[in-house]
């Protein structure tokens, strides 16, 4: 054998890891887990702040705000799916929580709602970005 030749090895199906360029369907990007994660977190937060404070709320209040937290979980579930229909329930949830707190603020002028209506609107524009639409299908 010349030294230009190259010397060939079989090797059993399986036994090499697939090219991730070149394998078939969407990837998550870790910052579409993360703001799942964080958004999952989110409203089950507000579920049971709304559940174990139930009688400083109105009735009305009550089942919108776990309607809005309800209808968040389902659509991370979705989303983790890369489902189109999931992204945009948790583009929604994003905006509005992030809109709730701006109003918090405005009311109460306590600056402890900033940083997160500031998180969730960083979170928002990542999810609008063409990158993520292009992934969910």
């Amino acid at each position: 054998m010349s030294e230009k030749e190259i010397k060939r090895i079989k090797l059993p199906p399986g036994s090499v890891r697939p090219d991730i360029e070149g394998s078939k369907g969407p990837r998550m990007l870790p910052g579409m887990a993360m703001i799942a994660i964080f958004m999952l977190f989110v409203s089950m937060a507000n579920a049971i702040n709304v559940i174990v404070h139930r009688a400083q709320f109105r009735t009305s209040a009550l089942y919108a705000i776990l309607s809005v937290a309800t209808m968040i979980l389902i659509g991370v579930f979705g989303f983790l799916r890369l489902k189109r229909w999931g992204w945009a329930l948790l583009l929604g949830g994003c905006f509005f929580y992030s809109l709730g707190n701006a109003t918090l603020f405005y009311q109460t002028r306590q600056p402890g709602y900033l940083l997160p209506a500031a998180f969730s609107m960083v979170f928002f524009l990542y999810l609008v970005r063409t990158e993520i639409r292009d992934r969910v299908k």
